[in-house]
């Protein structure tokens, strides 16, 4: 009963080492290689690898080594053919996608520095209406306050001009009155005369 247990853990504990050692490598130089169900040629070939495939290693040896694909199949391949330096080709995939990447970042800015411009015009289109406004609004209370005061004065010179007619009026009667009395004075008089004249001839 204790030996099966023993059994039981030293599997589960190979596993977990195992597990624990997974190694990313890659495919190195070569065009293509085998991955095979089992660590020989004689095994039946499950795929085939391109320089620069991406690999974990499950389990390594000297000559094979068992690995899995990053779609999940496992496998194993000839132990010289890994290599923990990533090759050229990824590095260029790599630079090249974080590449695309810079430039759909940098595109983003242009657009959204572009779209703060046409804003910020915007922005300055409105302050100066908005100044506009502000001066025409001085200049409306300017000449509402002018205006006022030539209402005012305009009442004040029309009440002098009342004031004044009225004082030519009376004037011009009192020159009627004197006139008219100047005239009946001289008329008294020269009837007066003619009278005295007359008594004297006789």
């Amino acid at each position: 009963m204790i030996k099966p247990i023993k059994i039981l853990f030293i599997i589960c504990l190979w596993g977990w080492a195992s597990a624990a050692s997974a190694q990313e490598v890659y495919v190195s130089g070569i065009t293509k290689i085998t991955m095979r169900t089992g660590p020989g040629v004689e095994h039946k070939i499950v795929a085939m690898l391109v320089s620069g495939t991406r690999l974990e290693i499950l389990e390594y040896q000297k000559d094979w080594s068992r690995v899995q694909t990053e779609d999940q199949k496992t496998g194993w391949v000839l132990t010289r053919f890994l290599t923990e330096d990533k090759p050229l080709t990824v590095q260029v995939q790599k630079l090249r996608r974080e590449n695309e990447r810079l430039a759909e970042a940098l595109e983003n800015s242009r657009e959204e520095n572009q779209a703060l411009i046409e804003k910020n015009a915007a922005l300055e289109g409105i302050e100066k209406k908005y100044r506009k406004l502000e001066q025409a609004s001085a200049d409306f209370f300017k000449l509402d306050a002018r205006y006022k005061d030539l209402v005012t004065l305009s009442e004040e010179q029309q009440q002098q001009i009342k004031t004044l007619e009225k004082n030519l009026n009376n004037e011009q009667i009192l020159w009627f009155l004197s006139g008219a009395g100047v005239f009946m004075v001289g008329l008294i008089l020269g009837l007066s005369t003619r009278k005295k004249k007359k008594r004297s001839l006789l």
